[in-house]
């Protein structure tokens, strides 16, 4: 059962993750999981993000997609979702981590929201759609400017929008 104060260790043990060496955080994490039922989906995600995080994106994608079929919810689902896809970029599946997420822009909008789209423009760069991965960037870091906020949305979806322009086909007086 996940206690206020299990809660407290495991931000204690994160808080601690660059004072002690990978094998060291790795079975804190362990040892504060045990606490649970072997397929807790908030020890599963625990357990993912520690092997993520210390550069096992490899072992962490089984235990994300776990977490998040078991029932992982709120923040944490958020979470898993964002770092199950940069685990995919990291391994390859860059189309299983576009899938993703695209899912996850799809839902409402909240203080993730900005590593969404910055995760996702590093995986469309990786899988070659640069113009696209560009115009999230830029998209979601107009909103964080203090001027030219209006410019900048509009510069980031021009990026991927035909330019009529260009187009000997285009009706010009549309």
């Amino acid at each position: 059962m996940i206690t206020t104060e299990w809660e407290e260790r495991v931000t204690a043990a994160w808080a601690s993750i660059d004072e002690r060496s990978e094998a060291e955080f790795l079975m804190l994490i362990e040892e504060l999981v045990k606490e649970l039922d072997p397929e807790h989906p908030v020890g599963l995600f625990e357990r993912a993000c520690s092997l993520d995080s210390t550069g096992h994106s490899d072992l962490a994608v089984p235990l994300y997609t776990q977490a998040i079929e078991l029932g992982l919810t709120g923040y944490r689902r958020r979470r898993a979702s964002i770092q199950l896809a940069s685990s995919l970029r990291n391994v390859g599946d860059l189309q299983r981590s576009i899938a993703l997420l695209e899912a996850e822009r799809a839902l409402p909008a909240d203080e993730l929201s900005d590593a969404v789209a910055a995760v996702l423009a590093l995986v469309l760069t990786d899988a070659g759609r640069e113009r696209e991965a560009v115009s999230i960037a830029v998209a979601a870091l107009a909103p964080h400017l203090p001027r030219y906020q209006r410019s900048m949305a509009n510069y980031a979806r021009l990026l991927v929008e035909p330019d009529p322009a260009a187009d000997p086909e285009a009706d010009v007086r549309s």
